[in-house]
Formats: structure tokens, sequence, C-alpha cells
């Protein structure tokens, strides 16, 4: 490997530099014959080759069997060197999004041995290749958004492609590998990364280091604007914060005070930009002034954005960011994406029209994070995966407290968990939802109200919005990081607590900060996950009190004008000018329900857009996390739900086949799978015959249609 760059130097140097960042409309790639320039966006920027033998773009080194076995360990756990950083960053991050295995789908349906054409080989899986990186930032260093192109040996000029991989959740740079990074590697493109301003930048209040652009830490002065994310506070504040709020720790999503949704498309059309700059390096024709001239453009380069859940949302943003014809088409599974004024849609699904749909996520999951945890008791949530992991008796403790404060009726625990969940399904949830509620609401749904409030609002973590923190915690306590745990956090974190022995910590609670999850709610007196807190969270979406009705006080409104603010930021049009468009999900998705989703976005676009050609691909049987379903801990998903990720490998096919040789897309349609079946935890082997593909010409019934502004898809 040679290592261009000394990172921590050349990028305090580079982004001391002023720089600005352009609008989303105007990043531009320049045209063939013109000189290369740098993207004035960028900051210095450091690369590798990898031999595909030792090393490599897309598993580390580790191959198919490494990926599948448990992570290589560091030589020096309190000080992992980059490279060993990286390699577990990508072992993690490949795990994350996948069923990592060979029952569920691994090295058969995909993986690093199945070719671009499915075929399953013997190889392990390495791709040789050059790897880019550097920060993107308006010369502030408060920004330090990072991208990445990964170029693979097998690049064919004259075949020449770029496919995003936008990080999905608060992930970090190699978030995507598994996902897009693999299909664009495997077809000899061009993958162009980046982290969207969220990426698992923690920063050690307590002790007062970050992280670096490699993974490697230091203390928060030595790093100065080569810092991935520092909390922006005086060392007064910080010492004050300390002692009042001692062992917290603060997120780059959470907490950089940016807002960072509201720039994912513009990330992700640098990210674009990064990628023609670097080809053109690699490959342009030298000019008398010994600089590159461009030979890749956008006219000769076909351009798939592509990417899951928070990346899917991004790619999405970015068509329609796009004034340049940058991207060509988009291949996205799973999106968060947030369309504004849907109130002139009607989405019917068999004969039932959905009462409420288009919601943003903010909206719905602090709507879900009240009422989840009741809801798992409800008998029609029994034998939920991943139950055993939510307290039953919080979980009553949560019913009796909303039904105290007249946000369910009266009546027995039971009463109040049927109308939790009765409740959940009248506010866009699925039936096929109900059984997902607890293990969503356990590891999920409550890490994710928290961080999205304070990062709509842009609050500081000083500010403890809500009353909550981050942190350690040992016994339900806060506790100082763990350091061989924290020296490794850019391999393991996933940029959202629980992480990395992070967890949420509810400061109010009675008798002193605890987790929320064991957390004594002062207005109730029990331990009911922080009922208050979940109140608190829903109050300043809504803009009022919920439990009476009232108008909120002036500091609590001021802070709700703040969020709401930040939620329309983040909100997208659906207009994409006609670009291409496959969007695929599974029906029983919990954490991004259809219904507020890809529903609700396809079914504005065709309002909107009169020249659409987006098509809706919903999946039965697939759900939002594939990593759970062949994990013990949830077992029961492998049981019930096919991988969604077959569905994004064929989603890019079909575009790239639409693309390159004009092969007419699909209409958009139900895909109907079919279950393992079997034992939780020992479901048979997964064949081709549970994930049948997308039809060019699929049954009527299957058909999704719209028309008259109503949306409609068959049960």
């Amino acid at each position: 490997m040679n290592r261009h760059l000394i990172q921590l130097g050349a990028y305090a140097v580079a982004l001391g530099v002023a720089c600005s960042v352009a609008n989303a409309g105007d990043i531009d790639v320049g045209k063939a014959g013109h000189k290369n320039e740098k993207p004035r966006f960028l900051g210095a920027i450091s690369s590798a080759h990898y031999d595909g033998v030792s090393n490599d773009l897309l598993t580390a080194g580790l191959g198919k069997t490494g990926l599948a076995g448990a992570a290589p360990a560091f030589v020096n756990p309190l000080s992992p060197t980059p490279a060993e950083l990286r390699r577990n960053a990508i072992h993690t991050n490949y795990r994350a999004v996948l069923d990592i295995t060979a029952k569920g789908g691994y090295g058969t349906l995909y993986g690093p041995n199945v070719d671009k054409n499915g075929v399953v080989t013997a190889s392990e899986g390495k791709i040789a290749g050059t790897e880019y990186i550097a920060y993107a930032d308006d010369g502030s260093g408060r920004q330090n958004v990072v991208v990445m192109v990964q170029i693979p040996d097998s690049f064919d000029m004259s075949n020449a492609c770029v496919i995003t991989a936008t990080s999905s959740g608060s992930r970090g740079i190699y978030g995507a590998i598994g996902a897009s990074g693999e299909w664009g590697l495997k077809r000899g493109c061009a993958v162009a990364y980046t982290d969207k301003g969220t990426g698992n930048g923690e920063h050690d209040l307590q002790a007062n280091t970050v992280g670096l652009i490699d993974g490697t830490r230091t203390s928060a002065a030595t790093a100065g604007s080569a810092s991935h994310f520092t909390a922006d506070l005086s060392p007064a504040a910080l010492a004050a914060f300390n002692a009042a709020t001692p062992n917290r720790v603060a997120f780059k999503h959470a907490h950089s005070q940016q807002n960072p949704e509201s720039d994912w498309g513009t990330n992700t059309l640098q990210a674009i930009s990064f990628a023609f700059y670097t080809l053109n390096q690699q490959f342009g024709t030298p000019g008398k002034d010994g600089e590159k001239r461009i030979v890749l453009d956008r006219k000769n380069t076909l351009v798939i954005a592509s990417g899951i859940s928070n990346g899917a949302g991004a790619a999405l943003a970015a068509a329609e960011q796009d004034k340049k014809g940058l991207i060509d088409g988009v291949a996205v599974t799973e999106p968060n994406v947030q369309p504004r004024d849907n109130d002139k849609l009607t989405i019917k699904q068999g004969m039932t029209v959905v009462p409420v749909h288009g919601k943003p996520l903010l909206d719905y999951f602090t709507f879900g994070n009240l009422y989840q945890p009741c809801a798992a008791l409800s008998p029609a949530a029994a034998g939920a995966p991943a139950l055993a992991f939510l307290s039953a008796a919080n979980a009553a403790n949560r019913c009796a407290g909303l039904q105290a404060k007249g946000l369910l009726a009266p009546g027995s625990t039971t009463d109040a968990a049927n109308e939790a969940l009765a409740k959940l399904n009248a506010y866009g949830w699925q039936t096929e939802n109900n059984l997902l509620q607890a293990s969503h609401y356990r590891f999920a749904t409550n890490a994710i109200a928290v961080t999205y409030s304070n990062a709509h609002g842009k609050f500081s973590v000083a500010d403890n919005l809500c009353g909550f923190s981050f942190g350690n915690t040992n016994a339900g306590a806060p506790a100082a990081q763990v350091p061989a745990v924290e020296a490794g956090i850019f391999s393991t974190g996933n940029g959202v607590p629980p992480t990395s022995g992070v967890n949420i910590i509810y400061n109010d609670a009675m008798g002193g900060p605890r987790q929320d999850l064991l957390a004594v709610s002062p207005s109730t007196g029990k331990a009911d996950f922080a009922l208050d807190g979940a109140i608190c969270h829903r109050n300043l979406v809504v803009g009022y009190d919920i439990t009476t009705g009232a108008h909120l006080g002036h500091d609590m409104h001021k802070m709700s004008d703040r969020v709401q603010k930040g939620i329309k930021e983040v909100q997208l049009s659906a207009k994409l000018r006609g670009t291409p468009a496959i969007v695929a999900q599974g029906r029983n998705d919990t954490l991004v329900p259809v219904n507020h989703a890809s529903r609700a976005y396809y079914g504005q676009n065709q309002i909107e857009d009169n020249h659409s050609q987006l098509r809706y691909i919903e999946v039965t049987n697939a759900q939002h996390f594939d990593t759970f379903i062949g994990n013990a801990v949830f077992a029961g998903y492998d049981t019930r739900f096919v991988p969604l990720h077959v569905y994004l490998i064929r989603a890019l096919d079909i575009m790239y086949d639409h693309l390159k040789n004009g092969t007419p897309l699909p209409p958009s349609q139900v895909v109907r799978t079919v279950p393992r079946g079997g034992v939780a935890g020992a479901a048979p082997p997964i064949t081709a015959a549970n994930v049948p593909p997308i039809l060019h010409s699929p049954a009527n019934s299957d058909l999704i249609l719209f028309d008259r502004k109503t949306l409609f898809v068959p049960d």
C-alpha cells in the first residue's frame, strides 16, 4: 500500500485554507478536453492502491470467508492503526446491512464470491484498485463530510460508470460497502461514497478526544479542523458541561448543529463530482501545462445513484437537486424519504384507504416512541422476535403511564396494549408490522427520536434536549468510556446509540441519570422507559402539550419551532424531472413504514412529475434490517423474512440494462416472496424460489397503479 499523504498534518493544512461549497445545483464535473480542476469543496486527498491479494477495496483483504468470520483483533487495542481500523470498519459495515449467514443467502444469492451475473464462484471476491478519501467542507472545518471514491483496476474506459454509495443510518464512510458499493465494484464501476455529514463521529467530552478521517483518535486541540467532529463548545462551556453531566459523549449526527440531512443530496452530488475528478486524474490526458485534461464527463460516463435507507433517501434527494444532468438513473431500496405537501394523495391497499401517510420521519418516530413498548404486550404481537429483550414490567408501566396521562383509555394492561397497537396501525404502520414493534423499539426507535430531534433543531450537546444525553453506562448509570472500545469506535460504531458501549441516558430520571430503558419517570414514579422524555419529544414535533392540549411554554415553544423548521428543511418534492428510477421496499418495513416512505413518495411523484419514469416495487415478507434475519438474538426473523438486498441487486441490474441497452423498465408491482418457514432460529436454507424476480409482465393482480391522485396497491 502506498499512502500518499500523512493524514493529520495534511488535513490540518488543507482545511486551514478557506474554500466554499457549491450549492447542489451548481455541482458539475467539467467537459472533455477541459482542465481537470479539483472541486473547491475538497480538502486534501489521500489515496492508496490495494493489490487484491493482501488487501482490497471490497473486503479489506478478508475475502468472503473472512467477512463471515469474527472481526480480526487489533495488535494494540488501545492504539489500532489506520489499516486495522479500515479493515474492521469494512468487516462491521458489510455485516451490518446484510444477513451474513449461508442459510440466509450469503455466498449463494449475494456476497463477494457471487459475480456480477449472479454466478456463484470459488473466489474470495477480493477486488484490486485505488481508494481516494477526503473531507468536503465549507472552509470552517465544522462540516467535514467524508467523501471517498473507489476505482477498481477493472474499470473500463469504454464502459465508464459511477455508482453512488451514500451511507445508511448514521454510519461512517464504509457504511454502504456491502450494498451498492459491492455491486458497483463487481461491475467495474467507480464507487462514490459519502458519510453525508452524519458518519459515526464521536467526541468524548470528558476526555476531550475526537476521531480523525482515518479513524485514529487524538485530543480535540491537536486535531483542530482535521477533526471529523468536535462539539461546538468553548473551553469554559465544556468544563461546565462535564462538571454537571460527567462521562458523556457527543455524536456528529445529533450534535453537529448542522441538520445534516438537509445536505444529503448535496453530499451525494459532491461524491459524484469527486469521482469524476479522481477518474480524470487517474486516466486523463496530460496537457501542455502538466495538468490533466478531462476524458470522462457526464456525456460518456453512466452514473447511477444508489443506496439503502438514509443512503437511498440521499440518492433521491440528489436526483431531485441535480440540475446539471450528472445522474442518469436511480436504484434504491427502503428509502428514508419525507415528501412534502402529501395531503393531495390517497393511498388504497386493496379496498382499504390508508388513514395516515406521508408523515415526516420524526413525526412518526416520536409517535411510535410513545406507543411501541406498550403495543408489544398486545396478544396480536405475541411471539414477536426479541420480545424478551424488552422488560415486560417496564412495558406495562408504560401502558399505565399513558393511561394516567389520558393518552390511552382506562382499562387493563391488555386493553391498553391493544389500543396502543391500534393507534400505530391507524398512524400508518401495517398490520404486517405488528410483530416487529418490540424489537424496533428496543434497538432503534428511541435512539432515532433523540438523534433526529437534536439534529433537526440544531441543538448543542449542552442543551440536553428533553433531558437526554449520550454516554457509556454501567448497570444503567453513566460511566467513563472503555479505552479499548473507544479506540476502535471508527470500526464498530454506527453513529447513533446504542453503539460501542454508548447508550442513551435520561438525565432527569428519579434517583439520578439512568439509561433510558431503565429510567424512572419523575411524573409517574415508575420505570417506564423514560415516558416523560418521550412525551417531551412528541410535544416538540406537534407544537403543543399532548397530555393537556395546552400551548407550550415560551422556551419549549421556541425549541418546537426549531425542530419543525428543521423537519421542513429535509422534506423532498418528489420531482425527479423524468430521471429513470426504481424504488423497492419491504411491505413489513417497521422502521420506515411504506405508507410514510416509498408509497407516499411514489404517489407524490406521480402527481408532481409529468414525465415520471419512477417505478415502485413492493416486496412482501421483507423488512428494514436484513442483518436481523440471521442473528440468533432475533430468532423468528429468519423464518418470516427474505433479504431485501436481493432486490437492490436486481433493481441495479435492471437500471443498468435500461440505461446501457434501452431495455424497458418493468411496471410498478408487488413481488410476492415465500418465507423460509421452519423453526425460529433454524430456518432452512433460502433458495431462488423464496425470492422471485421483478417481472416485466406481472399479473394484473400484482400491478401497483395510480389514477386521479390515488395510489392503488394490491393486498
